[in-house]
């Protein structure tokens, strides 16, 4: 039954041109950073993201999201779940892989 609540959030995500992976009850979130202007797509698309979930009556367990940066520069403006900003990692294990950041430059957030 989840599978169809958790499948029906890809529509409402994918206007924001980033990338969803979806597994069990995991999503992530990916898109790469050019600018400021990426950030605050990112973040609308997190609000989307609680706005999907308050309507199913789901909620996001923000005590195990977060934001890994790969690549180089730097994302300063922080990314928030319900007024929460998330932690930014700098290694994080998915899936039984460990994913280690070198540089920084793309963003993946986790929820």
């Amino acid at each position: 039954m989840f599978l169809i609540y958790i499948n029906d959030l890809v529509e409402p995500l994918s206007r924001y041109n980033i990338k969803v992976k979806l597994f069990a009850d995991d999503v992530k979130l990916y898109i790469k950073v050019v600018n400021e202007v990426d950030v605050g797509v990112l973040q609308e698309a997190l609000t989307a993201l609680v706005s999907w979930a308050e309507e199913w009556q789901l909620s996001v367990a923000i005590d195990k999201c977060w934001v890994l940066q790969i690549g180089k520069g730097e994302v300063q403006t922080a990314i928030c779940v319900n007024d929460s900003p998330l932690p930014v990692v700098t290694t994080c294990r998915d899936l039984g892989v460990t994913i280690i950041n070198v540089k920084k430059t793309a963003v993946y957030t986790h929820c």
